[in-house]
């Protein structure tokens, strides 16, 4: 991969992970997390269950523990407890799993049905994920949104190589069409089903 190699794939993580940090530290009350997103049928809450639990999943990938203990594509829309330490248990789990994987590891076992890829590949889904979501929540909320033209590149190259066969299962969307003026975050949103506000 040109944009997410070696050097650059635990950046492209850290920086995902940090915006679904921010994204669900920016929620407010009021019923903020009873709101709808733009993953049709789902509420912040479920949002946040969905993307907890894929990165949980990441890491039970790599490192054989435990795997989610709901299924991250029917949640519940119930916490109990803080949304922020619910997410904040899912992506230490995804860095510590990380943290042992080697920077240029050809077979990385992810959660996907692709099977095991290489390490900036496998990082790079896992980091589309996080980032994906960050935006969904931003979105319903009404915050800024938590991508930036430095993060869509890569993201991008690693959603051309990883989404088509996804879309079978459901995990996204038809890509939109975009103009040819659209910047790289509204053509990466857009390839991943997704209309940019």
């Amino acid at each position: 991969m040109s944009e997410t190699t070696t050097a650059s794939w635990r950046t492209l993580l850290t920086q995902a992970h940090d915006a679904l940090r921010a994204s669900v530290a920016g929620v407010g009350g009021g019923g903020a997390w009873d709101a709808a997103t733009p993953c049709e049928k789902w509420s912040d809450t479920q949002v946040l269950q969905h993307a907890t639990g894929d990165q949980i999943a990441f890491a039970a990938a790599i490192t054989g523990g435990a795997w989610p203990s709901e299924d991250p594509f029917a949640p519940s829309g119930s916490i109990e407890g803080d949304p922020r330490a619910h997410l904040a248990t899912g992506l230490d789990a995804s860095a510590r799993a990380w943290a042992t994987v080697d920077d240029d590891a050809e077979q990385v076992p992810v959660p996907l049905p692709q099977g095991p890829m290489p390490a900036s590949l496998a990082a790079g889904a896992c980091a589309l994920d996080a980032a994906v979501h960050a935006w969904d929540i931003a979105m319903a909320t009404g915050q800024p949104s938590p991508l930036t033209p430095e993060m869509a590149l890569p993201l991008m190259e690693v959603a051309t190589q990883i989404v088509e066969p996804l879309r079978a299962y459901g995990a996204y969307a038809p890509a939109l069409e975009t103009g040819d003026d659209a910047d790289q975050v509204t053509v990466l949103l857009a390839y991943l089903g997704r209309r940019p506000v």
